[in-house]
Order: structure tokens, then C-alpha cells, then sequence
């Protein structure tokens, strides 16, 4: 069971919070949170809130325990670009785009898997 949580218009460029978003893919939940505090660049405050938000989302919709999450996914989208112009010299202008995101964050539920806990509880024998 998956649960997520969505920021569309987040008006920071794709490009930064996918620095930030590698970090904290795969990680138990607790572990990409303290990452995420730790972390120097301003975009982490707001993947913080948008991780919280998705451990209440799997919390409160789907009944999960969040001390057994993990961060599924996260999923950075490029939003519309507001235009804007810059004077230049000679009369000429430039344009700068400043970039929004759309980021979604998706937990899961850590599940072990039988065939690995197989593995490891019986040993080879090659004794025939």
C-alpha cells in the first residue's frame, strides 16, 4: 500500500529539487527526514513538509504504521515558466524564465520478502 502527497507550483526551478529529491529515494522515512534537515539547500524545507504530509496522508487514509514507510518515489515535474524581461543595453531586452515544480512524494510500506528471509535462515548443505 502506497500513499502521496503532491506540491504543484512550487516556485523553485526542477532542476534544484532534483539535487536534493536523489537523496532521500529508498530511504526509510525517519532516515530521509533527518536528510532532509540536515540539508543546506532551501528546497528541503519544503520536501520536509511534502514527506510529512505523505506519512499523515498513508497514516490517516490507508491505517499504515509510519514507523514501517519508506520513501517509494519522488516525482519532480516541470510546472509552467513565468516570462519575464530584463532591460539590456542598446534598448534590447532578455527574457528570464523563472521555473516552477510539481513535486510528489510517495511512501510505502516496507514489506521484507519471503523468499530473501528463505534464503538466509537455511544453509547450503552440498554435502551429497
Amino acid at each position: 500500500m502506497e500513499a502521496k502527497a503532491t506540491l504543484r507550483y512550487a516556485r523553485v526551478a526542477p532542476s534544484k529539487v532534483r539535487h536534493v529529491a536523489q537523496n532521500i529515494r529508498e530511504l526509510p522515512v525517519d532516515e530521509a527526514q533527518r536528510v532532509l534537515l540536515l540539508e543546506t539547500k532551501a528546497v528541503a524545507r519544503d520536501l520536509r513538509k511534502i514527506l510529512d504530509s505523505a506519512v499523515a496522508n498513508a497514516e490517516h487514509n490507508h491505517e499504515l504504521d509510519p514507523d514501517d514507510l519508506y520513501v517509494a518515489d519522488v516525482i519532480v515535474n516541470e510546472g509552467p515558466i513565468l516570462k519575464r524581461f530584463r532591460p539590456r543595453a542598446m534598448g534590447r531586452a532578455t527574457r528570464i524564465n523563472k521555473r516552477t515544480s510539481h513535486i510528489t512524494v510517495v511512501v510505502a510500506e516496507a514489506v521484507e520478502e519471503p523468499a530473501a528471509a528463505a534464503r538466509t535462515a537455511e544453509p547450503a548443505s552440498d554435502e551429497e
